[in-house]
């Protein structure tokens, strides 16, 4: 799937496996994400989820809802709220091309994982993402149990 290359170009703090499955993913965005100190720590211990949340636009801008970035346990009354929607930075043209595909075809913002690039920055991988139906979900697990026994008829041939 990805290379060293890229394995080492960024780090993963937080990846969203289940949108593969539940979701078509069309196009896929970069976006900064605005956090505060305690969150950038608390990131980097890796234990946030973003299985659950979700891309909006409100007032021009685009937010991030419903991400799980734990509290910092050194930071005691200076602490983060755990599920506070948090603002992504993106270009005016690449906010506009997404809240056309949301409002006019009826995708949806999923972000796919946070990660820290190269700088030490936190960024979003954000795609635009259709929602799949039950069985187009069972057309895909097919797929995919056919092409692990596939590979495992082919092993055991030689």
């Amino acid at each position: 799937m990805s290379s060293a290359r890229d394995e080492a170009r960024y780090r993963l703090a937080a990846d969203n496996r289940r949108a593969r499955y539940d979701f078509e993913i069309g196009q896929t965005y970069e976006a900064g994400i605005m956090l505060t100190g305690t969150e950038i720590k608390s990131l980097r211990g890796g234990r946030s989820t973003i299985g659950d949340s979700y891309a909006a636009e409100k007032n021009g801008e685009v937010w991030l809802y419903n991400a799980y970035i734990p509290e910092y346990l050194q930071a005691n009354q200076f602490n983060h709220e755990t599920r506070r929607p948090r603002k992504l930075l993106l270009h005016k043209k690449e906010i506009g091309r997404l809240m056309v595909a949301v409002q006019r075809e009826g995708m949806t913002i999923v972000p796919l994982k946070i990660y820290f690039n190269e700088k030490g920055r936190a960024k979003v991988e954000l795609a635009l993402a259709r929602g799949k139906k039950l069985h187009d979900k069972r057309e895909t697990e097919k797929a995919r149990d056919w092409n692990r026994e596939k590979s495992r008829i082919m092993r055991a041939r030689g």
